[in-house]
């Protein structure tokens, strides 16, 4: 029969851990709907608790397990071995609690600032903030916490300090190998604190244009205008120039060519204009104008400016009065619209006098 009087600490023991994980289920229970309740006039408070409540559920019972089994003496048998085996997923779930803050955190300023509105720059500025760093500091929370439970086995601290003992060849080993992560850590936080790209920015990058849909810890990613996805890497925009059309707003300035004979009569064009703009919904109303910036030997060239309140309306706005001037341009005026002729097995433009002189050749 075995002797029942090695057992009774660890029955004491087992009670109190069951009573311990009871209670802290049900502080977690009147807690979180307590807080959630008291949280809510202040949204990014209320939305970083909500995102922690899993990561809570399974951080408060180990917690008061790990209590229990500190209480308990050293003198019972494996408690050492228990405590150790706690304290694992305790640390594992303390990680994971920390990176669900800092996650609810972001989430939270970025709702507290709605990017859903035409000239939204500031709320831009502080989602690209809020999810690099956000992204940053879960990297750092993620090594922290591994490193922690590593350092729990004594074998780890007796390689660790065989490691210090030779730290100046593993560090240049490791410095080069690690180059890369670094300098794309240290390109994100550059990006997250100077910001020379936000998330929604209009960018042009290789000759590609597009929308900055997401910034990594390591990489951008680029929505071009048929869906296609393009990777930059972040120390690309480190080392590299490109395009920003939303750097400072994002109103932008479009531009409309034409090209048309030189007897086409201006001042109707620039009626036709007045006329137009003013209709169109994407016009936001700053400036609009018509002026003749270039000539050829053929053709001269009309440049139509109009103003836009984001780069999409600006391109829609640039189509519909493309496609208006021609249309008023065919209908009014279709003898000065620019083509060619082929006279005499010679090309000509034709234009006011264009077949009087062709007779001339011919003859």
């Amino acid at each position: 029969m075995p002797d029942l009087s090695q057992f009774s600490p660890w029955v004491a023991t087992a009670i109190g851990a069951v009573l311990a994980v009871i209670a802290a289920l049900v502080a977690y229970r009147i807690g979180a709907l307590v807080l959630l309740r008291a949280t809510q006039p202040a949204p990014v408070l209320h939305a970083t608790l909500r995102a922690c409540q899993r990561a809570a559920r399974l951080v408060l019972p180990l917690l008061a397990l790990q209590l229990v089994w500190q209480a308990a003496g050293n003198d019972m048998r494996l408690i050492e071995s228990v405590r150790h085996l706690n304290g694992l997923p305790l640390i594992a779930a303390t990680t994971w609690l920390g990176i669900s803050a800092i996650n609810g955190l972001a989430t939270g300023v970025i709702a507290r600032h709605p990017h859903a509105v035409d000239d939204h720059l500031q709320a831009r500025r502080i989602m690209t903030q809020a999810r690099v760093l956000a992204r940053t500091a879960t990297v750092v929370a993620l090594f922290a916490g591994m490193a922690m439970m590593r350092m729990t086995f004594p074998g780890a601290r007796q390689v660790g300090a065989s490691l210090l003992a030779s730290a100046g060849v593993v560090g240049i080993v490791a410095g080069i190998a690690a180059r890369p992560v670094f300098s794309n850590l240290i390109a994100g936080l550059r990006i997250a604190l100077a910001q020379p790209i936000r998330i929604d920015d209009v960018l042009i990058v290789q000759g590609e244009w597009g929308r900055v849909e997401e910034i990594t810890g390591t990489y951008v990613v680029l929505k071009i205008w048929d869906d296609r996805r393009l990777i930059i890497p972040l120390q690309c925009f480190v080392e590299n120039p490109f395009q920003n059309w939303t750097r400072t707003g994002s109103q932008l300035l479009g531009s409309v060519f034409l090209s048309v004979d030189f007897a086409m009569p201006i001042a109707p064009l620039r009626a036709e204009l007045d006329r137009l703009v003013p209709t169109l919904p994407e016009w936001d109303g700053r400036f609009f104008n018509l002026q003749a910036t270039d000539t050829t030997e053929r053709t001269m060239q009309l440049r139509v400016l109009v103003t836009a309140q984001s780069s999409g309306k600006a391109f829609d706005l640039r189509c519909q009065v493309r496609e208006a001037m021609i249309g008023f341009m065919q209908r009014e005026y279709p003898q000065h619209q620019p083509t060619l002729r082929v006279l005499g097995g010679q090309t000509l433009a034709d234009g006011p006098g264009g077949a009087a002189e062709a007779g001339l050749k011919r003859g």
